[in-house]
């Protein structure tokens, strides 16, 4: 399980992780568009953001009794009450960390399709989930930082905090 704000590199590295680990990935926020018929911001307008959540969870119960699997979830996913519980064990939570400057600028265009970047300065956005959300990534099992982008050795490393492991990749 990848955790981080919008702009972390999770679908990214997700699908580079999932190809390292020869295990199934699923991107939360693509996967709910299929099921549900709609875009995740016509599914933040037309239902809210408490139902989209409310999806999330219940993807993520139906997730845990299938085959393990790398997953990509939103980056409120975390803000679900109970739903680290059930994912642990014997899942693995990792925090993928960029600030939110560094997120911003690897948004760019493709803000328009983040629901809660679209009405307000997405600057002052990212800024507020991140002192909102800190605490509960620094519940992860391990983290990653992807301020710098090289998005194939942060998978590594993911994968690596995923078997337990904390080596440094100098």
């Amino acid at each position: 399980m990848l955790v981080g704000l919008p702009g972390a590199g999770k679908s990214t590295v997700g699908r580079k992780v999932a190809r390292l680990l020869r295990r199934p990935f699923v991107d939360f926020d693509v996967e709910l568009a299929r099921r549900e018929g709609l875009s995740i911001p016509r599914l933040f307008s037309e239902r809210g953001e408490s139902a989209f959540r409310q999806l999330e969870v219940a993807l993520t119960e139906e997730l845990v009794r299938n085959t393990p699997s790398v997953w990509a979830p939103g980056g409120g996913w975390i803000t679900n009450p109970g739903v680290v519980g059930l994912v642990r064990p014997p899942g693995r939570i990792i925090h993928l960390r960029v600030s939110p400057a560094g997120a911003l600028k690897r948004l760019g265009s493709a803000r328009a399709s983040r629901p809660l970047l679209m009405d307000s300065d997405p600057g002052v956005v990212l800024d507020r989930l991140w002192v909102s959300r800190r605490e509960l990534y620094a519940t992860a099992d391990g983290e990653v930082d992807t301020e710098v982008v090289d998005f194939q050795r942060v998978a590594l490393r993911v994968v690596l905090l995923a078997r337990g492991l904390d080596a440094r990749l100098g």
